[in-house]
């Protein structure tokens, strides 16, 4: 049994059913999520509202969210995608039309994916409750890029590892500069 392939057809059923899941609610979610991702707005605007409702630690939540976020995606369309060239997932593969409206760029990793788990990662850390708040929005954000045909799984999951690493790293990483440093 050769593994490699036996894996990449278990990968291409999973995107075909997760891009043909199609209920009302579906289509009308998927665009509404697909917009509040792009260009991390959806990130953006959670910190916003934990820094202006949290105190201090919402503050922090959204600092350490938003570094990780960054860092995140950097890594993952800066010195990821471009090291590791794939191609997004053919068209045919797809059950539906609405696979028009994709990036050109390398499918590995999903760096919307990267976002939301490195932010979501890094709230959580420092503040456990917005944290499962944040933890909704990304596992649709992560969801909706199979969805949508941009990605395979597979781009998905190394995109919320990466951005796990990365938030653990950046909340990790003051107690690691003070240990060094003293």
């Amino acid at each position: 049994m050769n593994v490699g392939a036996e894996l990449c057809r278990v990968e291409r059923g999973l995107l075909w059913r997760v891009a043909a899941w199609r209920p009302g609610w579906v289509r009308r979610c998927v665009p509404v999520v697909e917009e509040a991702a792009e260009r991390t707005k959806l990130w953006w605007g959670a910190a916003l509202v934990m820094a202006a409702v949290g105190g201090m630690r919402g503050k922090r939540a959204a600092l350490t969210g938003l570094s990780a976020m960054a860092v995140s995606e950097i890594l993952s369309n800066a010195v990821v995608k471009p090291v590791w060239e794939r191609r997004r997932p053919p068209k045919e593969f797809i059950p539906h039309d609405d696979v028009d409206d994709r990036p050109d760029s390398s499918s590995f990793p999903s760096g919307h994916t990267a976002a939301a788990a490195g932010f979501t990662a890094a709230v959580a850390a420092v503040w456990p409750a917005a944290g499962t708040v944040c933890a909704v929005p990304a596992a649709v954000v992560a969801a909706q890029r199979v969805h949508s045909g941009a990605h395979y799984p597979s781009d998905v999951a190394a995109g919320a590892a990466l951005g796990g690493i990365v938030a653990w790293t950046v909340h990790r990483l003051p107690r690691l500069l003070r240990k060094v440093i003293l």
